[in-house]
């Protein structure tokens, strides 16, 4: 009569494992490097700090793992504030590139759309259309004399480099 304790509280251990519905995991997360840093440096320190002080080595661990610790910690935020700085300019310069491209996409319809009006806008029976078709070429027709496209829109080191047009000063 001995077992029927443990047989019984078995039965019931088992019964729990099979009926228990599964509760979700929590996605776990890594250690931060500032965490890594403390708990790699307090260990060292506290096994350096113990083999330093030959005459009290409990004193001398702790005082090692503290300033091991603490040194730990300063080197991993320096690392931690390293990798923000590196993805906050790699994420500046999708954004630059981005908006680089959208600039070349609009100043490409914007010609596209230039050069339809352009060709729309001058009469079949006009003098310049005359003139064109006996020279045999094309003469470009000036749309915006006012403003010239800024090709180096958005580079700090050009001139008009926050504006999209560059203004013609004469």
């Amino acid at each position: 009569m001995n077992k029927l304790p443990y047989i019984f509280s078995l039965i019931v251990l088992l019964s729990t494992m099979l009926t228990a519905t599964p509760s979700q995991a929590q996605e776990r997360r890594g250690w931060s490097p500032q965490a890594k840093g403390a708990v790699i440096g307090g260990g060292s320190g506290a096994i350096l700090g113990a083999v330093i002080n030959k005459r009290n080595r409990a004193v001398g661990g702790v005082v090692g793992g503290v300033v091991g610790a603490g040194a730990g910690y300063a080197i991993g935020k320096h690392t931690d504030n390293k990798r923000k700085e590196a993805a906050r300019i790699a994420a500046a310069n999708r954004a630059a590139a981005a908006r680089e491209a959208e600039y070349r996409r609009a100043l490409a319809r914007r010609e596209a759309v230039a050069a339809k009006t352009q060709a729309a806008a001058v009469p079949a029976n006009s003098l310049a259309a005359s003139n064109a078709m006996v020279s045999g070429s094309a003469q470009p027709a000036i749309s915006n004399a006012a403003y010239l496209p800024n090709d180096s829109y958005g580079d700090a080191s050009k001139p008009y480099s926050n504006s999209e047009y560059r203004h013609k000063s004469w």
